[in-house]
């Protein structure tokens, strides 16, 4: 599932918050450039020719404004129509999605190689990325740039008129993007009916890709993009939803990761990406949380309709997105050569599913790509691949790791960079979880979390009821997290905190800002 990721606009002025993201940076010792034998290494490096020549294919690709490094290109087309045929209705689609020849430069054991390992993904921070390749590389010589000859990893796979898979395969293979489209005019074109092919066939494949994901159980969490701006008037934060387009295109990208953990299960070697389903108390919580935002997440309605019917202009919805994502934990990858592994599905997708769409970005995906592409030639997968796919796993749990606790500590600096100057103000909260005599909140707008004592001794509250005012706390107090739920009466005021108090997951109390230091990322609130 996505993370939550905020960014700071490049109009914003230099200030406390990009002091504090670049003391970050030394403190998580994030590289900063590459050696230069790696630059010599990606600046010199060429892929083999691809047998398979598909530059006759309009092939285009979908991105942010201003995006460079360009991991996929699609091609879409009605079924029976060939390049240069008719384009008649049809009774289905062929779906082209062309993934970036990574393995094609990237010699294994080189030193190119050994320095990806050592990185894992590309890391992202509110004030700019650190690359996993040189930008030479993931910006220039491998992106899938318009107008550029580029050998790729070409996934083909046959939709029926119900938009699910009847045929896969993937090959290496010679292309040339038509376009480089970005998500806002992308839409646009679309909702005029100006957009021509293959982008006018994307919304169709896209919505029938959605309805696959309702009938299997599962649900794309759409989280906002979230921009830091500061003005004089301090920091604020400007939300903005996905747009359909950006779901669409998603859709593709999930169509074809589940497609190569079909080639892998079947083959019997590969990587999955796994996620067990959400725990029930978890589940509870969430519904508490979401009640209590008003929000209510009816009986007999699926997880995946509920998110898909959240109004996307609401600013609780953030704050339900946000609860949603804490849902699905304990992501992981399973690497196997020979027997399947005991887990197999990635739990919100509802479906077996592997990385294969993002090799300038993730490690991973460069294993995926030449063992689906090998299975799908009937040639052995490389020596190289069965060797290393062991170490994969414990690469790409501590990569994950790194990059999760980098972005707990910006978001940590964000969040406080955003409560700076508000000090004294109150805000409505929705109680987490409860630890002793403090609970972990959820501030309704700006979406931020962050401790709290409790306010009264010896009372409860239950999910969904308000928590009346207590006495303050004072500067300097810190509060830990925890998880107690109890239903009850409203709390009422009191003095201090105790182990008496409880307030259940889902309550919602006011909250008074104490305190927030941007440098140490350190939130301090009180009960208002």
């Amino acid at each position: 599932m996505p993370d939550r990721r905020a960014r700071i606009t490049p109009e914003s002025p230099s200030g406390q918050l990009a002091a504090a993201l670049e003391a970050l940076r030394e403190e998580f010792t994030v590289p900063q450039g590459f050696p230069s034998d790696v630059l010599a290494e990606a600046e010199h490096a060429t892929p083999p020719e691809p047998g398979l020549d598909l530059r006759d294919l309009p092939f285009v690709t979908l991105d942010p404004p201003g995006a460079r490094d360009l991991d996929q290109a699609f091609h879409i087309e009605r079924a029976g129509a060939g390049a240069g045929g008719s384009h008649g209705s049809g009774s289905g689609f062929t779906v082209r999605y062309a993934i970036a020849d990574v393995p094609g430069f990237v010699s294994p054991g080189g030193t190119l190689d050994a320095e990806a390992r050592t990185r894992g993904q590309t890391l992202y921070l509110p004030d700019g990325s650190v690359p996993l390749h040189p930008p030479v590389l993931s910006e220039g010589r491998a992106s899938l740039l318009p107008g550029q000859d580029r050998s790729a990893y070409v996934w083909t796979i046959a939709l029926d008129a119900d938009g699910a898979p009847i045929d896969t395969r993937v090959e290496r293979a010679l292309i040339r993007s038509r376009a480089q489209l970005a998500y806002p005019s992308a839409q646009r074109a679309i909702d005029r009916g100006e957009a021509a092919e293959p982008l006018a066939l994307l919304r169709e494949v896209g919505e029938l890709r959605i309805a696959q994901e309702r009938a299997r159980g599962g649900a794309s969490l759409n989280l906002p993009e979230e921009e830091i701006v500061r003005d004089a008037r301090g920091y604020r934060i400007e939300r903005r939803m996905p747009l359909p387009v950006e779901e669409w295109n998603a859709q593709v990208s999930l169509l074809t990761g589940m497609a190569a953990a079909g080639i892998m299960l079947d083959g019997g070697i590969g990587i999955l990406r796994t996620m067990p389903k959400p725990a029930p108390d978890a589940l509870h919580d969430f519904r508490a949380r979401v009640r209590a935002l008003g929000q209510p997440w009816p009986a007999g309605v699926s997880y995946g309709e509920y998110l898909r019917a959240l109004a996307h202009d609401s600013p609780r919805t953030a704050a339900i997105l946000q609860a949603a994502a804490s849902l699905f934990r304990g992501a992981d990858y399973a690497a196997f050569d020979g027997a399947p592994p005991e887990t197999q599905e990635q739990a919100a997708i509802a479906a077996p599913y592997a990385h294969v769409t993002a090799p300038l970005r993730r490690l991973v995906d460069r294993w995926g790509l030449v063992i689906c592409e090998a299975l799908c030639a009937d040639r052995p997968v490389p020596a190289w691949v069965g060797e290393s796919l062991p170490e994969l796993p414990a690469l790409m749990r501590a990569s994950s790791a790194r990059a999760g606790q980098l972005a707990a500590a910006a978001l940590d600096r964000v969040e406080a960079a955003l409560l700076r100057d508000h000090t004294g103000e109150a805000f409505e909260a929705v109680v987490l979880e409860q630890r002793g005599g403090s609970v972990r909140v959820q501030i309704v707008d700006p979406p931020v979390t962050a401790s709290c004592p409790l306010a009264a001794e010896g009372t409860s509250a239950a999910p969904g009821t308000s928590a009346a005012s207590g006495t303050t706390a004072a500067p300097g107090t810190t509060a830990a997290p925890g998880n107690s739920s109890a239903p009850g009466a409203t709390a009422a005021a009191g003095h201090g905190s105790g182990p008496g108090t409880v307030a259940a997951p889902g309550t919602v109390m006011r909250v008074r800002v104490v305190r927030a230091d941007v440098p140490s990322g350190t939130i301090e609130l009180a009960p208002a």
